[in-house]
């Protein structure tokens, strides 16, 4: 498998110099961060990243300050409590994107934030906690107790609110094709795993660099 060494040289040949690559890293929260932020702001980045899923980002952006406005700031107490009648007053708003499935994760979704913050003192405590070694468990968990987290939109989130997190971006999937950590691209919690393994290691290959640097620099090694 090739090193973490080998895989930044190879970004940087491909940007240009290391200057290059170090303006193009994502930055992560420290724990105190995403401890301190309120659920509010979880449920919105959560269903910010649910309805841009399969738009055109722009678009769902441009729309989402009235988004901020009927869910009242994504309070998860409102958000929680919303009935089947309001539902349907919120699809026939034409300022809003009216994909039901969507517009009910909001509701579920509050709801999953909620408990979680009961429990454990908040939802962004929660998020910290998790083992940066598990982070796959941490996909996992979002999907299960979560709506419409499945997929790419767990890691997204995470990576949305500055949750260290490596990605399936499809130049990470090419390059683990490439060396034979997997075959296709990862959906069973095997291959996840598998993926997972390489990027600890190159964790530990880089002086213990978060897992968002590592998975940028990755997707730098591939394209040019």
């Amino acid at each position: 498998m090739i090193t973490f060494a080998e895989l930044y040289q190879t970004a940087i040949l491909h940007k240009g110099g290391e200057e290059n690559v170090i303006a193009l890293l994502p930055k992560v929260k420290t724990a105190k961060q995403l401890a301190q932020k309120e659920d509010a702001y979880y449920l919105s980045t959560m269903s910010l990243r649910i309805f841009r899923a399969g738009l055109k980002h722009s678009l769902v952006d441009a729309k989402w300050p009235e988004f901020e406005r009927v869910f009242k700031g994504f309070d998860t107490h409102y958000c929680a409590m919303l009935s089947d009648d309001d539902m349907d007053e919120l699809m026939s708003n034409k300022a809003l994107i009216r994909h039901l499935g969507k517009m009910k994760s909001v509701r579920e979704n509050a709801q999953f934030v909620r408990r979680v913050s009961d429990e454990r003192g908040g939802f962004g405590a929660w998020l910290a906690a998790w083992p940066v070694e598990d982070v796959v468990g941490l996909w996992l968990a979002l999907k299960k107790q979560g709506k419409q987290l499945g997929g790419n939109s767990g890691p997204y989130f995470l990576r949305m609110v500055g949750r260290d997190t490596f990605l399936l971006t499809s130049d990470v999937i090419n390059l683990m094709m490439a060396h034979g950590v997997v075959s296709r691209a990862p959906s069973s919690q095997k291959d996840m795993r598998e993926v997972e393994r390489v990027f600890l290691e190159w964790q530990q290959q880089s002086g213990g660099r978060p897992l968002c640097e590592i998975s940028r620099i990755a997707s730098m090694a591939v394209a040019i």
